[in-house]
């Protein structure tokens, strides 16, 4: 994998590279290879998973033959805390 550092700017290289490396799974991969995990854990979790994927799927197809939009994210507050 390779990132380009335009103008000096290593900031914006570093996000762009983590932001490549969390969509390749690279993070989830090492966190779930920090301990073993035992053949009836991991097919327990890959069940789970499974099971989680095939629910969000059809409830994003009920939602579109509903017509429901999903509900907007609110957008964080720029202004300032008051100091106390």
């Amino acid at each position: 994998m390779q990132v380009l550092v335009r103008d000096n700017n290593v900031d914006q290289a570093l996000r762009f590279l983590k932001k490549k490396l969390q969509q390749e799974g690279v993070f989830r991969e090492m966190r779930l290879r920090e301990h073993y995990e035992k053949p009836s854990e991991k097919r327990a979790r890959e069940k789970a998973e499974g099971i989680r994927r095939t629910r969000k799927v059809a409830l994003k197809k009920l939602n579109r033959e509903l017509g429901i939009s999903a509900p907007k994210k609110a957008k964080p507050s720029t202004r300032p805390k008051p100091a106390v």
